[in-house]
Parts: C-alpha cells; structure tokens; sequence
C-alpha cells in the first residue's frame, strides 16, 4: 500500500523506514515515531498507522503533544513525558500478557468503576449488553468529542429508542488496562454513567466468581 506523504517540510523517508522496520517488533507497547515538524506541528506515526499531524496540547492514541523544539518535539505516552527528533521513536510500557483488572460487585449485583476516555475520568457500568462504550451528551462535550462528523445512529434503550453518534475513542483505560481506537457511542441525552461495553470487553477474558468479576487483556 502506498501512502502519499506529500510535501511535509523535513521528513526523512529513510527514517520512516527505519521506524516502521522497528514496530514489527515492538507488539503490545505504544510505539510512537517522529516523521517531521512543520512549524508548530508534529506529524507523529503511532503503533504504525498512517503519519498524523497534531498541534501542541492535541491527544490521539495515548500520545500527547507537549511541545515542538525546531527539530524535536516533547511528547507524553500513556503518562510519561518523552523527547524525539525527527526519525526517532519512543516506546511506551508493553502491556504484559497478565494485565488484570477485579471488580466487586455493589448491592443490586452491578460491576462499576471509574477509568479514563481520552484522559478525561470516567464513571464505568460494565454492561455487556452494550456493543460499545456508550457516554451520555456532557460527559461528550467535557472530553471534547466532535460529532460533527460522525455517523448517525439509532440505539435501543430501556426508555425507547434514541439517536447516538458513532466515534472511535483513542484511550481507553480501566485500573492498569490500556485500550486504543475503541468503538463508541454518543447518546443525544445525558447518561449517570458510562457503560462499559462489549467493544472493550471483548478484547478481555471475563471470568465471573460470586460477586467479582475478573477482566484480563488479551490484546
């Protein structure tokens, strides 16, 4: 597959191929890759998918643009504060193969505890009968999500039918298990909770003994 760079200022193409030779061998961690600087921007390659441009204070995929440097640029992965220079790449924590999560069940039998979307703190309901992660209206607009372009949808809820927004989440993290590019949905109306659902639970084994419920990454 060929991917159109275009003109992006001080791109080293040999650098690139370089990066991308090192992720094939780096699964389980955030790799992040620094493929040039214009300006005030970094075009940053992360876990190998396409070049991406951010400005300085943007997110996506755990990595975080602090600052830009001339030919370098500050960065925090999934928390720690990186430096890179054009052609470099940085390696967040490999998430080890017994990443787990227990939770206690409260009175009325429910699974609930709090995480993060995006960096922002969140109220969790596991509910494996949602195919998503589904967030109310606010809790939205406080991670400053932009529906402007996402796909409509209808969803089936205990109150009727509602509309809902489909977004990808960039990070999703529940104790010490960090998901990314997780599948979402935006209620039109405001929800007590986020409910944690099957677009992240099923990338975990679930084992349910009593009143816990173990989560387990699995990838």
């Amino acid at each position: 597959m060929a991917v159109n760079l275009g003109r992006l200022g001080r791109l080293d193409c040999r650098a690139c191929l370089l990066l991308l030779g090192l992720w094939s061998g780096l699964a389980g961690a955030a790799n992040v890759g620094l493929a040039g600087v214009l300006g005030s921007k970094a075009i940053l390659v992360i876990d190998g998918s396409s070049p991406r441009t951010l400005a300085v204070g943007q997110e996506y995929g755990g990595v975080k643009l602090l600052a830009v440097q001339g030919d370098s640029v500050q960065v925090e992965i999934e928390g720690k504060r990186r430096s890179l220079r054009v052609g470099q790449n940085a390696v967040g924590e490999a998430s080890s193969g017994n990443t787990s999560l227990v939770l206690t069940s409260d009175s009325q039998g429910h699974f609930q505890t709090t995480g993060s979307i995006n960096g922002f703190t969140i109220r969790f309901l596991v509910d494996t009968g949602a195919t998503s992660i589904s967030l109310g209206a606010g809790d939205a607009r406080r991670m400053g999500l932009d529906l402007s372009k996402a796909e409509r949808g209808v969803s089936q809820t205990a109150n009727g039918q509602t509309v809902v927004h489909r977004v990808k989440l960039a990070t999703v993290k529940v104790g010490d298990i960090v998901m990314h590019n997780v599948d979402g949905v935006v209620h039109s109306q405001e929800m007590p909770f986020a409910l944690l659902g099957m677009s992240f639970l099923n990338r975990t084994d679930m084992q349910r003994e009593g009143d816990t419920l173990t989560l387990k990454k699995r990838f």
